[in-house]
């Protein structure tokens, strides 16, 4: 007599606490946001030094809009692990995870470090891959995709501006 084995449903593979869930993911999010912070705590100072083209938003608008952005971050990954579990969707994740650490990295580069040039192409590179792993959240769940759109046209727009401002400040970046 052969043992049976059970074949995994998505009831199987679902986490056995997904609000615990959530806030890991909410966290993991905003741990990348305080890394990033802890860059940018002069950025207002050094942004106003830089010359900014005529479409630059105040200094101000950053901070509540890459809060919302990370909450949604956070919100996606969660809708993803918690329909897929780590193991399923651990492509999907680990990009997800890789490109929050990009996403930090970003800030140092551009603020603290003021590697411009290294910091428009860095850009580039994460805004690749938000696009692959809203590609990939969207083939998981919609939702989560979709969540994921809002920080993509962001980062699209941070990229430009990134862009123009190291090439509006070759002395400084």
């Amino acid at each position: 007599m052969q043992p049976t084995t059970a074949v995994p449903t998505a009831v199987s593979r679902a986490p056995k606490n997904p609000i615990r869930g959530l806030l890991g993911w909410l966290a993991l999010c905003f741990v990348a946001a305080a890394l990033g912070g802890l860059a940018s705590s002069n950025a207002a100072g050094f942004y106003a030094q830089l010359v900014q083209p005529t479409w630059a938003p105040p200094a101000w608008l950053f901070g509540p809009v890459w809060t919302l952005l990370y909450a949604m971050m956070g919100v996606a990954a969660w809708l993803v692990w918690k329909d897929q579990g780590w193991r399923t969707a651990h492509a999907a994740l680990s990009l997800f995870v890789a490109q929050l650490a990009a996403n930090a990295l970003w800030t140092w580069l551009f603020f603290v470090w003021h590697l411009g040039a290294v910091a428009s192409a860095e850009i580039v590179l994460l805004w690749l891959m938000i696009a692959f792993t809203a590609w990939k959240f969207w083939h998981i769940r919609k939702l989560a995709g979709g969540l994921l759109l809002p920080y993509l046209l962001w980062v699209s727009f941070a990229t430009a501006l990134s862009f123009a401002m190291w090439r509006g400040n070759p002395q400084i970046l």
